[in-house]
């Protein structure tokens, strides 16, 4: 059943109106329950449940004076013993630049003792060793014996050895590496790592104001159309020797994702040309680093890269996870690459494989399929192709499935319906309810609900927004409107699942209407919607929320005057946009750390969508907002850290530059050393008391309050 559609303003209108008779006898939140963290009563926490013990006994952490223990509980009766074993086992960390290695049983053993900072020191499977980086250079230390093994000797300020570069570490291998750029082989005896050579990789400086004459981050960034740094990829024993490069000319242009290791222990190497529409899996010969195509992938706008390839034993192959029909599904290939079959189709996405049941030859995969703003699990049979929904209801469902798929925890909820946990089996049947975060005060206060509303574009897509309205709100009044959004490909924000900021509350009894939108890119289109942005990166995207905004100003509770939207990064860049391009639609804007032209955002991420600018000159004029500043006349307040080393301020006062060469009135504000976001507790009040102050002086028209600065 698809989520019900709210296509009258009067519906909602309604219905806040019997909503506010019926709360006259409720309270409102006070200010210090919503932002300094006063009880309210109104949740209660879900049992802490991390993992499973195995296929029938799932983990849960339990406090008891104070120490948060580990339980394993029995999926089919509940009860409950001692976890021995905790999954965290033995673990390594570094300590005052030093490698620290704790045992499963807690004992400490410092492994290594010098002046340089060791990173990212990582446990190989079998226990034994520990793989890190220093200066660039790449090393494992036996534990046992404490002795040190140096696999690389080459390591300088352009040339890494495991050790990403910047733009493989923001864009391909992902925040979450921590830069590191090696990893091990399932059976502990070898080691594939990454060698990066920024030498011709254009550096850009970043200036610090600190001390007297301040300083220059150089940083090896390249932008658009750049040239990227030199990969090449190898295998080392881990007793050390020579590495085995993988038989690529570092000198072409081209990207390596992230490889994966076969369950024999064969290294699989992810391959993309520059222009990222084509995708290569190459198998690496152990013996003499030469490569055979497993797998290749071509598409008209781009690819992205695999994240993981789960393995079926028995060497009966492998499932990968393609958009190439424009949605993404599941396709079963065998070991040598060809295709089996194709799993899983439709107008519908495929997001994760949790688990696979090799035994009945059952995959549990979690989709956007009985309505993309939610989530549900489901299993495919690889024989028959028959697909059984697992969970129940209209709800989102974040599940937690267990080794082979005989049970799974599912947190649920709506927009309307607080989460609530279960454990079910692979029937879909509940065994036992486990909890719900409805706290004991929640039907004492009066609380704004945030509702599903969907909106057609000027070529006809219907996509979904949400919309919290005002508390109290009074017949014939107009409410001001702000609309927050990120904006970026396959980054939506518009889910059927339950909002917890309590600052949405507090808005909705300012009387602000809170929107979220997303548009065609979101994910909610799946790919085919994403492949409309090609080489026009952001174009339909603020059309898109042009129209929804062009809907919201049509009621009869908007404040057409007061039309707000905020983001930062992409959303920020959306939010100048919104003044520039859409300015006939939007007349207010606080614009975060945004991109103000594609040219000056790296070359990765960006081209993956636009092409080089030598290849796209009028994509890349017809997407930035300094193009159309002219337009601009509303008021917009645009915010960077000036050490921002991911969106450079450099966007921000190209964008201030062309304003006050067209004598425009905006507002800037800076955070000085800051980088891409705040880290700084007291930047990050300020920032936002500095947000709130906007809201109430310009959306609201009334004095800010005091509490915000107590």
């Amino acid at each position: 059943m698809h989520t019900t559609r709210y296509g009258s303003a009067c519906l909602i209108t309604l219905s806040v109106l019997s909503l506010s008779l019926q709360a006259q006898d409720k309270k409102d939140l006070s200010f210090r329950q919503i932002f300094r963290g006063e009880a309210t009563g109104l949740y209660q926490p879900l049992p802490a449940i991390k993992g499973w013990a195995d296929d029938s006994h799932y983990i849960e952490y339990r406090t008891a004076g104070g120490a948060s223990k580990a339980w394993k509980v029995d999926a089919a009766t509940g009860k409950a013993e001692p976890y021995a074993t905790p999954p965290e086992g033995a673990n390594v960390q570094v300590r005052n630049h030093d490698i620290i290695y704790t045992s499963a049983e807690g004992t400490e053993t410092q492994l290594t003792s010098d002046t340089a900072q060791e990173r990212n020191p990582t446990l190989s499977p079998d226990g034994k060793y520990v793989a890190f980086t220093r200066a660039n250079d790449f090393y494992s230390i036996e534990i046992a014996t404490k002795k040190e093994i140096r696999y690389t000797t080459d390591g300088s300020d352009v040339v890494y050895n495991g050790w990403a570069s910047w733009v493989y570490y923001e864009e391909i291998l992902g925040r979450a590496s921590r830069y590191r750029a090696f990893w091990w082989s399932p059976d502990s005896r070898y080691l594939a790592y990454m060698r990066f050579d920024d030498s011709q990789v254009p550096v850009f400086p970043i200036y610090s104001e600190k001390g007297q004459h301040g300083y220059l981050e150089n940083t090896r960034y390249p932008k658009a159309g750049d040239t990227n740094p030199a990969v090449r990829i190898g295998t080392v024993p881990v007793t050390g020797g020579k590495t085995l490069w993988a038989d690529f000319n570092e000198k072409d242009d081209q990207y390596f994702g992230a490889p994966f290791f076969t369950p024999e222990g064969r290294l699989w190497v992810q391959w993309m040309n520059r222009g990222q529409d084509n995708l290569k899996i190459y198998e690496i010969n152990p013996d003499n680093g030469q490569k055979k195509e497993i797998y290749s992938e071509k598409q008209s706008t781009w690819i992205d890269w695999y994240e993981n390839i789960p393995f079926l034993t028995g060497g009966k192959g492998f499932i990968l996870k393609s958009d190439k029909s424009g949605w993404a599904h599941l396709y079963w290939h065998n070991m040598d690459g060809s295709l089996n079959k194709q799993l899983t189709s439709g107008n519908w996405t495929v997001k994760d494989i949790p688990a696979i049941d090799n035994k009945q030859g059952i995959i549990y995969f979690t989709a956007r399929k009985e309505a993309s703003p939610r989530t549900d699990l489901y299993q495919v049979n690889m024989k028959t192709g028959a697909i059984t929904r697992l969970t129940f209801g209209d709800y989102f469902h974040a599940v937690d499935v267990s080794p082979n798929g005989s049970y799974f925890v599912t947190t649920y909820s709506n927009l309307s319906t607080p989460p609530k946990m279960a454990l079910l089996n692979n029937k879909g049947k509940v065994v036992r309810e486990l909890g719900d975060a409805k706290g004991a005060q929640f039907s004492q206060y009066n609380l704004a609900e945030t509702k599903l509303q969907y909106y057609k574009t000027r070529d006809g897509l219907e996509l979904p927004m949400t919309i919290t309205m005002p508390l109290h709100m009074q017949p014939g009044k107009k409410y001001p409107v702000l609309i927050s959004i990120y904006g970026g490909p396959d980054a939506g924000t518009v889910y059927d699942n339950w909002k917890t900021p309590l600052s949405t509350q507090w808005w909705a009894e300012q009387g602000v209407i809170q929107v979220a939108i997303d548009n065609r890119s979101s994910g909610q289109l799946g790919k085919m919607g994403m492949n409309y942005i090609h080489r026009q990166l952001g174009k339909h995207e603020i059309e898109d929320y042009m129209d929804a905004a062009k809907w919201l100003r049509a009621q009869p509770w908007t404040d057409t005057t007061k039309v707000c939207m905020t983001g930062g990064s992409f959303g920020g860049y959306m939010t100048c946009m919104a003044l520039t391009y859409g300015a006939d639609v939007f007349t207010h804007g606080m614009a975060n750390f945004a991109v103000t032209d594609w040219q000056l955002y790296d070359s990765h991420y960006t081209e993956r969508y636009m092409d080089t600018p030598q290849e796209n000159p009028a994509g890349y004029s017809m997407t930035s907002p300094v193009t159309y500043a002219d337009r601009y006349k509303g008021l917009i307040r645009i915010v960077h850290g000036t050490m921002d080393d991911n969106v450079h301020m450099q966007n921000s006062i190209q964008l201030v530059d062309k304003l006050e060469n067209l004598g425009k009135h905006f507002e800037f504000m800076v955070y000085p050393g800051e980088r891409h976001g705040w880290r700084n507790s007291v930047k990050n009040r300020h920032s936002d008391n500095e947000m709130y102050r906007f809201i109430y002086s310009y959306l609201l028209e009334r004095p800010f309050p005091r509490e915000f600065e107590q």
